[in-house]
């Protein structure tokens, strides 16, 4: 069964940089579309970039210019740059296919913290 494993997360201080990386298995990654999401504590899941198999991208009012989403087909790897970190972006994040059809059971997520 194909898994997305999802890393990088951390303490970080605000203003601070962080790189995520979701790692998924099997032949047919590069064909999807792919999203990252995040969830804060007591929140609901919420989309916060997508990329397309053709790396088109799109992103969240909350973190357009901040956040960069891009995709390495070779690796089956879709990763997330932070950058200008704030407080409210802490979430656990997750990634998975873009398409509700098309979506994968959720990872264990990586946790981000953004804390001075």
């Amino acid at each position: 069964q194909v898994q997305l494993v999802e890393s990088g997360g951390g303490l970080v201080q605000p203003g601070g940089s962080l790189r995520l990386s979701c790692a998924g298995s099997g032949s047919s990654f590069s064909i999807y579309a792919m999203g990252w999401y995040r969830q804060a504590p007591g929140k609901q899941r919420e989309l916060v970039a997508t990329i397309t198999s053709a790396s088109s991208t799109n992103y969240a009012d909350s973190v357009k210019g901040r956040f960069t989403i891009s995709r390495d087909n070779s690796k089956n790897t879709v990763y997330l740059q932070m950058n200008s970190l704030k407080p409210e972006d802490t979430a656990v994040y997750y990634c998975n296919r873009r398409l509700p059809t098309s979506r994968l059971p959720w990872g264990q997520g990586t946790l981000v913290t953004v804390s001075s």
